[in-house]
């Protein structure tokens, strides 16, 4: 690391002491968002169960410390009543495994934890929609609850499970759905602007694309910050596993919108296109992820062209250390404030939320050359 980044070996430093401290209340628990200074600890089946045992890792590799790499092990291993109960799978499968089960086989080659991690692949593979080319999001989780037809911007980021799940094995069948899901959101997802969609509905007999909702953006044709950064990270994870152009041009294109929409700080409101009254909250954690996802486009674009992106990646990671961080104050646990989970649904609005935190730890690391990367 050169001396321009001694803030980022800094900033990776008072992460890592902030989260064992955190380690020893947290435990093997599944943190999602922090209120009054603490953590709240979902269940497992929660689709955030993923990011703290996959900060876990991340900092088990940086550090060796065997005490978060036991904890991160206990984690995935609560995960096994989620995955063979099977009804309270959903979309988010590839979050919660590749995080945990493909992160444990890539570091310590864990065959327990690679077949773990395949289960949860076929799991997610069967979700596709052969007619409309989807992986479809969530379940009916009430009665009347009719969302056979959505698929959503975020399960991009699953598409990675897929694409591992083909390599370990050899049968290109994971690839292949992981690359007609990319495909459908090419086609339906991302605007000529490179704003994107967070919720299309497909009718789910004939596959027709229907409408585009505003979910957890603003209004339909809004622009979700959380999501946008879900896109420039899945769209370049698509392109790194596939080699294919069209994922690369389309991952610059939101990057462009993305990046251009940034305040002086850096760190995005909730949504680009909300009115000024009902964007006033940022969204630490669209930040985060968006910055991860740029370095990656960096390193795929080369020096030359990827400087713009490394650049821009940097200025978002040291803003968030600088601005958002909690290093000076012990009663907060989460490492970032002012994320924003779910505005429409006044849910977890300017709080530390855990998959920001993990975002964040994981540029860091990328900043530091400390791989392997779970989504590659």
């Amino acid at each position: 690391m050169t001396e321009n980044h001694a803030w980022a070996e800094e900033a990776w430093n008072q992460a890592l002491t902030k989260t064992r401290h955190n380690s020893r209340r947290i435990g093997a628990g599944f943190p999602h968002a922090s209120q009054g200074g603490k953590y709240d600890l979902a269940e497992p089946a929660w689709w955030t169960a993923g990011f703290w045992p996959g900060m876990l890792w991340l900092f088990y590799n940086g550090s060796g410390d065997e005490s978060l790499r036991a904890l991160a092990e206990q984690c995935e291993a609560q995960l096994d009543e989620v995955l063979d109960g099977f009804v309270r799978l959903d979309h988010d499968i590839g979050f919660m495994w590749t995080l945990t089960s493909v992160a444990s086989f890539k570091l310590l080659g864990s065959e327990t934890s690679k077949l773990r991690a395949l289960k949860a692949a076929n799991y997610l593979a069967a979700r596709f929609n052969l007619k409309g080319r989807y992986i479809r999001a969530w379940n009916p989780w009430y009665e009347g609850n009719e969302n056979a037809g959505w698929a959503i911007i975020d399960c991009c980021m699953n598409m990675p499970l897929l694409f591992w799940a083909s390599e370990i094995t050899g049968d290109p069948r994971f690839r292949h759905i992981a690359e007609a899901h990319m495909d459908t959101v090419l086609a339906h997802f991302v605007r000529p602007d490179g704003s994107v969609y967070h919720i299309i509905r497909f009718d789910p007999v004939t596959g027709e694309r229907v409408e585009g909702f505003g979910g957890q953006g603003y209004a339909p044709e809004s622009a979700w910050s959380r999501g946008t950064a879900w896109a420039i990270y899945g769209l370049t994870l698509a392109y790194h596993h596939t080699g294919k152009l069209d994922y690369l041009n389309a991952a610059k294109r939101v990057a462009h919108f993305f990046l251009a929409q940034l305040p002086e700080d850096h760190v995005p409101h909730w949504d680009f296109r909300a009115p000024a009254e009902a964007r006033i909250y940022r969204d630490s954690s669209a930040g985060a992820c968006a910055a991860s996802g740029l370095l990656l486009l960096a390193e795929k674009l080369g020096e030359t062209e990827g400087e713009a992106y490394r650049g821009a990646a940097e200025r978002i990671l040291r803003s968030l250390y600088q601005n958002y961080g909690t290093w000076d104050d012990p009663n907060e646990e989460g490492l970032l404030l002012h994320g924003t989970s779910h505005h429409p649904e006044g849910r977890n609005i300017d709080v530390p939320l855990i998959y920001g935190d993990f975002f964040y730890v994981e540029g860091l690391a990328r900043l530091k050359g400390k791989g392997p990367f779970y989504w590659e």
